[in-house]
């Protein structure tokens, strides 16, 4: 399971690419963050005229062992696989918002409790029925880990042969926020009880209940490398979600970081391979409040803060245009040149 992920450093082509955008017919830097996200997307694809094919996102979901006594979670495990019927239904945010923006979506059953049979529309890549509760033992065992980051990585790798360049991801698990709590501590080092938030809406004396028993929780356990947080802490979406990241920067393939969740699977998969952060674009921050503390850890500037905290990649669809809106603009804006403008001698 090795990913050959280069970094995107060529001097000659950030010369061009940053010339091209300095003398479009505007004052230097006068389209702030648009400009830096046309800089990272011609060096991500190793052209000063870039384009993006095909945008897709991809949702994994699946349940959480914690998550079925009800400590962590307001919402009981089943709704995880309602929500799913729901994705396929075209009958979510994620599903507006894809729709809206013209962006694919692929909805992957990569653990859920649920037994789905055959269901048209739904990528079965499912690892188990749901993790084991990391309360009482490691959520899974390093094979199932490994088989979950490949099955990620096998995902994009078919999501690319249909021309796609621009890849997104989302979640949708029944206590998953618990996951990427404790996933967060352990990758950056902050304590638990900084990461914890209300997920999908616990008031202040339950999310110190969560707190109170994430602690524990990670108290228990000892990891030695990124690979053993996952299996101790992750869920089998979040595991997907490493592999799909690692295998999309090994393809040069431009990445939406949607919010919580998908952030703290990226901190795993930053962790495996540094060169992957050159691949990604944050497109925003998140409302659950570990979000924030993650997003300055890695020292990345989000494109919107709109206070959201559905998951879903909700926050990377709304997102798009925006990053559409930067090689838009690359492209197709005239230069002081061309448009016989004169610039600022």
């Amino acid at each position: 399971m090795n990913f050959d992920i280069k970094p995107i450093f060529n001097n000659n082509l950030e010369a061009i690419l940053q010339n091209k955008i300095n003398t479009k017919t505007k004052p230097i830097g006068a389209l702030g963050i648009l400009e830096t996200i046309a800089l990272q997307i011609g060096m991500i694809q190793n052209t000063d005229q870039p384009s993006l094919k095909t945008p897709t996102i991809v949702v994994f979901a699946g349940d959480h062992g914690i998550a079925e006594k009800g400590e962590v979670n307001p919402y009981p495990q089943e709704v995880t696989a309602q929500m799913v019927y729901n994705f396929l239904n075209q009958g979510a945010a994620i599903n507006v918002f894809c729709k809206q923006n013209n962006i694919d979506l692929k909805i992957v059953d990569a653990g859920v409790n649920h037994d789905f049979g055959v269901t048209p529309g739904l990528i079965d890549a499912k690892i188990d029925f749901g993790t084991k509760n990391y309360q009482d033992k490691p959520a899974m065992n390093a094979e199932q880990c490994s088989l979950a980051i490949q099955k990620g990585a096998d995902i994009v790798i078919d999501t690319h042969a249909t021309g796609c360049n621009s890849i997104g991801f989302g979640e949708m698990g029944i206590g998953n926020t618990s996951s990427a709590s404790l996933l967060m501590s352990y990758f950056t080092e902050i304590p638990v009880t900084e990461c914890v938030g209300s997920g999908t809406g616990l008031d202040t004396s339950a999310i110190k209940i969560k707190q109170q028993i994430l602690s524990k929780v990670y108290q228990e356990y000892t990891p030695s490398s990124p690979l053993e947080a996952l299996a101790a802490f992750g869920g089998f979406e979040i595991a997907m979600i490493v592999g799909a990241i690692l295998k999309s920067a090994e393809l040069k393939m431009t990445i939406m970081i949607d919010g919580f969740i998908v952030t703290a699977a990226f901190l795993a998969a930053y962790d495996i391979h540094p060169e992957v952060l050159d691949y990604c674009i944050f497109t925003h921050t998140s409302g659950e409040q570990g979000h924030k503390k993650m997003l300055e850890f890695l020292q990345k500037e989000p494109i919107l803060n709109l206070d959201m905290r559905l998951g879903e990649g909700t926050g990377a669809a709304v997102a798009y245009p925006i990053i559409k809106s930067a090689v838009a603009f690359l492209n197709n804006m005239a230069s002081f040149e061309s448009a016989g403008v004169s610039g600022n001698e």
